[in-house]
């Protein structure tokens, strides 16, 4: 059914449109016209979005769905259904799975999955090596050809430095993007918060910065070394993003990543062992905030994503250092990106681009914009609209986040994918 969404903020940073104006979307779920509708043009449907902001549909680079191995924390159902809710329209599924994304086979079910549903198109991330053990490389050419849209061990850091090269050689051989979750498991040890005031008052064991700036340092000389395209994941110190923006300085093709948690929490935020901020990377301090934030700004860091973890309520019920580590992220996503622009740290429009088509760049997929032709996967937010997040408006199978009791402002009213609805908010 070919529609209109009328009288909305269009905002795609992808075009530099920043105006009210209609969008006219064809019956096969394209953009037909920005502003004015295109001669003979019949809406079957209008959605009336005065006051409200149209942006193109939200990209995040990872999020795990759980399925398959622990369905008792989610599905790919319950999560995109979640995504939705949240305005977010594409979403990348790291390896990490039970089994492991290593094979064609197991990255073509979980985008068969995710067709079935109708929902946020699920887009893999393939083992960089067999079983994620960093031992033997996986086939990367096949699972390119399967549909996947980068390579990664997912959290299990590749100790052994040749084999690192030698999947960075494979991968800059066919052209792939390798994501990579810097840290030296050595210092890391068998630390679970960052290492500082906070870690030494509560009797917790630390994770040193110098896990991560190693790891970065390892990778770096490794991607110039071979020449491969590579992703750095969920950064969480400001010493890390500054070697992010030295080596785009030197022409290294890299690119980063934060989460939107590591922006506005620290290492305070733990309280007196609060689990629902039992994090990886862990949350740091108070100046390496920030230095994420301060690299938002000067472009070091390219994308902002959810790195979502959803659990079961007895993952987080255990002492801070054996309870399970992540964040139920989608549906704060979106608002607490929003939230950088109350602060004055970023205009709207580069807000935005931070979720859409930036992070639609790095998987080298075209989407995240709504040029005349595009797909017609579009959010739209009321940003007036102050809500508290409560337990009972949670979608996502997870409830495992430490934003409980905020006040955030900006509501996804509607989602739309291939010009078809498929979120409005009751």
């Amino acid at each position: 059914m070919s529609l209109t969404i009328q009288g909305g903020h269009l905002i795609d940073p992808a075009n530099g449109i920043d105006a009210k104006k209609d969008i006219y979307i064809d019956d096969k779920g394209f953009v037909a016209a920005i502003g004015k509708a295109p001669a003979g043009f019949k809406a079957g449907k209008t959605i009336e979005a005065e006051g409200k902001i149209v942006c193109p549909g939200l990209v995040d680079l990872r999020a795990r769905l759980r399925e398959p191995g622990q369905e008792y924390k989610a599905t790919i159902e319950s999560e995109v259904t979640a995504a939705v809710a949240a305005g977010i329209t594409t979403l990348c599924c790291p390896p990490d799975t039970h089994p492991v994304i290593d094979t064609p086979a197991m990255a073509q079910m979980i985008q068969s999955r995710a067709w079935r549903f109708g929902l946020t198109f699920i887009h893999p991330l393939g083992a960089l090596t067999q079983n994620l053990e960093g031992k033997l490389l996986a086939d990367m050419e096949a699972l390119d050809e399967a549909g996947c849209v980068g390579f990664t061990n997912a959290l299990t850091p590749v100790t052994d430095s040749l084999v690192m090269r030698r999947a960075m050689e494979y991968a800059a051989t066919l052209d792939l993007t390798v994501f990579l979750h810097a840290e030296d498991p050595w210092l890391r040890n068998h630390g679970c918060v960052h290492e500082g005031e906070v870690g030494a008052r509560l009797g917790l064991p630390g994770i040193p910065e110098a896990a991560e700036t190693a790891g970065v340092a390892r990778d770096l000389a490794l991607i110039e070394q071979t020449g491969c395209r590579a992703h750095f994941c969920n950064l969480s110190s400001a010493r890390a993003v500054a070697m992010i923006a030295e080596a785009k300085q030197k022409g290294l093709p890299v690119s980063a990543d934060v989460t939107a948690h590591h922006l506005h929490l620290t290492e305070h935020d733990i309280g007196d062992f609060n689990s629902l901020c039992n994090v990886r990377p862990p949350l740091r301090s108070t100046q390496d905030r920030k230095g994420l934030r301060k690299a938002l700004k000067t472009g070091a860091i390219n994308a902002i994503c959810s790195d979502h973890q959803p659990h079961e309520p007895d993952a987080k019920l255990a002492p801070f250092a054996q309870s399970e580590p992540g964040i139920s992220a989608l549906e704060t996503l979106l608002p607490l990106t929003l939230k950088l622009v109350d602060e004055k740290l970023l205009t709207l429009p580069q807000a935005l681009a931070l979720l859409t088509h930036k992070p639609a760049e790095i998987i080298g997929i075209d989407i995240g914009q709504l040029g005349v032709g595009a797909t017609a996967d579009i959010c739209i937010f009321d940003p007036q609209a102050r809500w508290i997040l409560t337990q009972d408006k949670i979608i996502s199978r997870g409830h495992n986040t430490p934003f409980l009791g905020w006040e955030l402002r900006g509501r996804v009213t509607q989602t739309l994918i291939g010009g078809k609805l498929v979120y409005q908010l009751d």
